[in-house]
């Protein structure tokens, strides 16, 4: 009879966390910024209107609507739907950078930099390469971060990885770190 009260206790207690995970208010990227134009600024700019693709050199920036990217060498491929994939790298001297307000919330954003940032429009999944950072904001105050050498930012499924190089040897890895804060406070809180 213990044993069958205790089965009863942790499904009640499973199925509460699960129910309190589905009433949690998720914030998505802004919808809006699929129906912005591109604005590109370079030192230098090449188009090939046909294959809808763009390079970039240079102090680069890209803005589409909440989307910011910064960089020093940019390439950006529009597929047949109009979705962007996006490719920033930075220099020796200056990191590649994205921001993006999410839906929602007017003063939540992603913000992220790294050797190279890369962007995939249609999936929504943010990858950022080489001493990566990657922070949720709330009104200037940072809600997550994660460091590491490769971070993989999934904004549909809300789903963060944080990856070492394939042939990278333990004693040589920086550990990966996340500060992650509570959903429900954050929620609240709002």
């Amino acid at each position: 009879m213990n044993v069958m009260r205790k089965l009863v206790h942790l499904t009640t207690i499973s199925g509460l966390i699960a129910f309190g995970f589905l009433m949690t208010v998720i914030a998505h990227a802004e919808k809006a910024d699929q129906d912005k134009p591109i604005i590109l600024e370079a030192e230098q700019v090449s188009v090939n209107d046909v294959q809808q693709i763009y390079d970039l050199k240079g102090q680069v920036l890209l803005i589409k609507g909440s989307i910011v990217v910064t960089g020093e060498d940019g390439h950006i491929k529009v597929d047949p739907e109009g979705y962007e994939f996006v490719d920033v790298k930075g220099s020796a001297d200056t990191t590649a950078s994205f921001r993006q307000r999410r839906e929602g919330l007017a003063d939540e954003f992603m913000q992220a930099r790294g050797t190279q940032v890369n962007y995939n429009a249609k999936t929504e999944v943010l990858t950022i390469t080489g001493d990566a950072s990657l922070k949720r904001l709330l009104n200037m105050q940072m809600l997550d971060q994660l460091r590491g050498w490769k971070i993989e930012y999934d904004d549909v499924k809300q789903y963060y990885r944080v990856v070492p190089p394939a042939d990278a040897k333990p004693e040589d890895l920086p550990l990966a770190r996340a500060i992650l804060s509570p959903r429900r406070k954050a929620t609240l809180d709002k």
